[in-house]
Protein backbone atom coordinates (compact mmCIF):
# COMPACT_ATOMS: atom_id res chain seq x y z
CA UNK A 1 0.00 0.00 0.00
CA UNK A 2 0.99 3.66 -0.85
CA UNK A 3 -0.17 6.83 -0.11
CA UNK A 4 -0.84 8.44 -3.52
CA UNK A 5 1.91 11.21 -4.81
CA UNK A 6 -0.29 14.88 -3.78
CA UNK A 7 0.87 18.47 -3.85
CA UNK A 8 -1.03 21.82 -4.04
CA UNK A 9 -0.08 24.91 -4.46
CA UNK A 10 -1.24 28.12 -3.86
CA UNK A 11 0.31 31.64 -3.85
CA UNK A 12 2.61 31.50 -0.49
CA UNK A 13 1.83 27.59 0.42
CA UNK A 14 2.71 24.25 -0.59
CA UNK A 15 0.07 21.34 0.69
CA UNK A 16 1.66 17.61 0.73
CA UNK A 17 1.80 14.63 2.75
CA UNK A 18 2.75 14.28 6.24
CA UNK A 19 6.69 14.08 6.33
CA UNK A 20 9.01 13.35 10.07
CA UNK A 21 10.08 16.41 9.63
CA UNK A 22 7.07 18.05 10.50
CA UNK A 23 6.89 16.71 13.87
CA UNK A 24 8.83 19.16 15.72
CA UNK A 25 6.25 22.03 15.12
CA UNK A 26 3.14 19.63 14.99
CA UNK A 27 4.14 18.80 18.63
CA UNK A 28 4.95 22.62 19.26
CA UNK A 29 1.04 23.34 18.15
CA UNK A 30 -0.52 20.91 20.48
CA UNK A 31 1.81 21.27 23.19
CA UNK A 32 0.57 25.23 23.69
CA UNK A 33 -2.52 26.34 25.71
CA UNK A 34 -4.42 27.65 22.74
CA UNK A 35 -5.18 24.06 21.37
CA UNK A 36 -7.73 23.11 23.34
CA UNK A 37 -10.07 23.35 20.37
CA UNK A 38 -8.26 20.34 18.25
CA UNK A 39 -8.04 18.30 21.77
CA UNK A 40 -4.78 20.10 23.32
CA UNK A 41 -2.46 20.55 25.18
CA UNK A 42 -0.75 17.78 24.53
CA UNK A 43 2.62 16.10 25.29
CA UNK A 44 5.20 15.35 23.12
CA UNK A 45 4.40 11.42 23.46
CA UNK A 46 0.82 12.44 22.86
CA UNK A 47 0.84 14.36 19.98
CA UNK A 48 3.08 11.81 18.40
CA UNK A 49 0.37 9.06 18.45
CA UNK A 50 -2.04 11.83 16.69
CA UNK A 51 0.73 12.65 14.87
CA UNK A 52 0.05 9.63 12.99
CA UNK A 53 -2.93 9.63 12.09
CA UNK A 54 -2.51 11.89 9.03
CA UNK A 55 -0.07 10.12 7.47
CA UNK A 56 -1.92 6.39 8.34
CA UNK A 57 -4.80 7.94 6.72
CA UNK A 58 -3.61 8.57 3.59
CA UNK A 59 -2.14 5.42 2.87
CA UNK A 60 -5.53 3.48 3.89
CA UNK A 61 -7.96 6.08 2.64
CA UNK A 62 -6.36 7.67 0.24
CA UNK A 63 -6.86 11.42 1.63
CA UNK A 64 -6.17 13.21 4.82
CA UNK A 65 -5.29 16.79 5.55
CA UNK A 66 -1.76 17.72 4.09
CA UNK A 67 1.14 19.61 6.15
CA UNK A 68 0.97 23.00 4.81
CA UNK A 69 4.07 24.57 4.08
CA UNK A 70 5.06 28.26 3.73
CA UNK A 71 6.66 29.04 0.44
CA UNK A 72 9.12 31.55 1.35
CA UNK A 73 10.59 30.15 4.45
CA UNK A 74 9.69 26.24 4.17
CA UNK A 75 8.22 25.66 7.95
CA UNK A 76 5.37 23.56 8.43
CA UNK A 77 2.65 26.06 9.24
CA UNK A 78 -0.39 23.68 9.96
CA UNK A 79 -2.38 21.09 8.74
CA UNK A 80 -5.37 21.23 6.82
CA UNK A 81 -7.43 19.21 4.32
CA UNK A 82 -9.66 16.48 3.69
CA UNK A 83 -10.83 14.37 6.93
CA UNK A 84 -13.20 11.63 8.03
CA UNK A 85 -12.50 8.85 10.22
CA UNK A 86 -15.25 5.95 10.73
CA UNK A 87 -18.10 7.44 12.77
CA UNK A 88 -17.21 11.24 11.16
CA UNK A 89 -20.42 13.29 11.06
CA UNK A 90 -19.16 14.18 7.42
CA UNK A 91 -16.53 14.78 5.23
CA UNK A 92 -14.32 17.63 6.79
CA UNK A 93 -12.35 20.03 5.60
CA UNK A 94 -10.35 20.22 8.60
CA UNK A 95 -7.65 23.11 9.43
CA UNK A 96 -5.17 23.38 12.53
CA UNK A 97 -2.54 25.91 12.07
CA UNK A 98 0.71 26.82 14.83
CA UNK A 99 0.40 29.55 16.63
CA UNK A 100 3.15 31.95 14.65
CA UNK A 101 0.89 31.11 11.17
CA UNK A 102 -2.37 32.05 12.76
CA UNK A 103 -4.15 35.46 11.75
CA UNK A 104 -1.81 35.28 8.43
CA UNK A 105 -4.78 34.24 6.07
CA UNK A 106 -3.09 30.81 5.77
CA UNK A 107 -6.17 28.77 7.01
CA UNK A 108 -8.38 29.90 4.29
CA UNK A 109 -5.98 30.30 1.58
CA UNK A 110 -4.86 26.40 2.45
CA UNK A 111 -8.89 25.61 3.09
CA UNK A 112 -9.54 26.67 -0.89
CA UNK A 113 -6.68 24.38 -2.11
CA UNK A 114 -8.42 21.29 0.01
CA UNK A 115 -12.04 22.38 -1.07
CA UNK A 116 -10.83 22.32 -4.54
CA UNK A 117 -9.46 18.74 -4.51
CA UNK A 118 -12.05 17.40 -2.03
CA UNK A 119 -14.65 18.49 -4.49
CA UNK A 120 -13.12 17.82 -7.91
CA UNK A 121 -10.69 14.92 -7.23
CA UNK A 122 -11.82 12.92 -4.09
CA UNK A 123 -16.05 13.77 -5.94
CA UNK A 124 -17.60 15.05 -2.37
CA UNK A 125 -20.73 16.27 -2.31
CA UNK A 126 -20.26 18.40 0.43
CA UNK A 127 -17.74 19.50 2.92
CA UNK A 128 -18.20 20.04 6.76
CA UNK A 129 -16.57 21.41 9.71
CA UNK A 130 -16.73 20.22 12.94
CA UNK A 131 -15.99 23.22 15.41
CA UNK A 132 -16.40 23.87 18.89
CA UNK A 133 -19.17 27.31 19.63
CA UNK A 134 -16.88 29.10 21.15
CA UNK A 135 -13.76 28.68 18.86
CA UNK A 136 -14.50 32.12 17.25
CA UNK A 137 -11.09 31.90 14.96
CA UNK A 138 -12.19 28.59 13.32
CA UNK A 139 -15.52 30.16 12.72
CA UNK A 140 -14.42 32.76 10.71
CA UNK A 141 -12.29 30.63 8.78
CA UNK A 142 -15.38 28.74 8.10
CA UNK A 143 -17.52 32.00 6.91
CA UNK A 144 -14.62 32.90 4.81
CA UNK A 145 -14.95 30.01 2.98
CA UNK A 146 -18.34 30.46 2.26
CA UNK A 147 -19.98 28.04 5.02
CA UNK A 148 -22.84 27.79 7.17
CA UNK A 149 -23.43 27.09 10.50
CA UNK A 150 -25.89 24.00 10.30
CA UNK A 151 -26.27 23.49 14.05
CA UNK A 152 -25.09 20.94 16.85
CA UNK A 153 -23.18 18.13 15.69
CA UNK A 154 -21.75 14.67 17.69
CA UNK A 155 -18.42 13.33 17.10
CA UNK A 156 -18.30 9.81 17.32
CA UNK A 157 -17.16 8.43 21.24
CA UNK A 158 -15.16 9.04 23.22
CA UNK A 159 -14.84 12.97 21.60
CA UNK A 160 -18.45 13.28 21.88
CA UNK A 161 -17.94 14.70 25.31
CA UNK A 162 -16.98 18.31 23.44
CA UNK A 163 -19.52 20.22 22.31
CA UNK A 164 -19.40 21.16 18.28
CA UNK A 165 -21.31 23.01 15.51
CA UNK A 166 -21.68 21.71 12.04
CA UNK A 167 -20.16 24.32 9.30
CA UNK A 168 -20.99 23.34 5.67
CA UNK A 169 -21.60 23.58 2.51
CA UNK A 170 -22.71 21.56 -1.11
CA UNK A 171 -20.36 21.21 -3.67
CA UNK A 172 -22.87 23.36 -5.81
CA UNK A 173 -22.48 26.25 -3.46
CA UNK A 174 -18.74 26.24 -3.55
CA UNK A 175 -18.86 26.28 -7.07
CA UNK A 176 -21.41 29.23 -7.02
CA UNK A 177 -19.44 31.25 -4.62
CA UNK A 178 -16.13 30.01 -5.71
CA UNK A 179 -14.64 32.97 -7.26
CA UNK A 180 -15.86 35.41 -5.41
CA UNK A 181 -14.25 33.58 -2.26
CA UNK A 182 -10.89 33.47 -3.75
CA UNK A 183 -11.13 37.40 -4.33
Amino acid sequence: MAAPAVQLETPRLILRLPRIGDFERYAEMLADESSHHIGGPLQRHEAWRRFLQMPGAWMLQGFAMFSVIEKASGRWMGQAGPWQPDGWPGTEIGYSFHMDARGMGYATEACIAAMDYAFDVLGWSEVIHSIAPTNTASQAVARRLGSRNRGPGRLPPPLDVHPIEIWGQSREEWRARRKEIAA
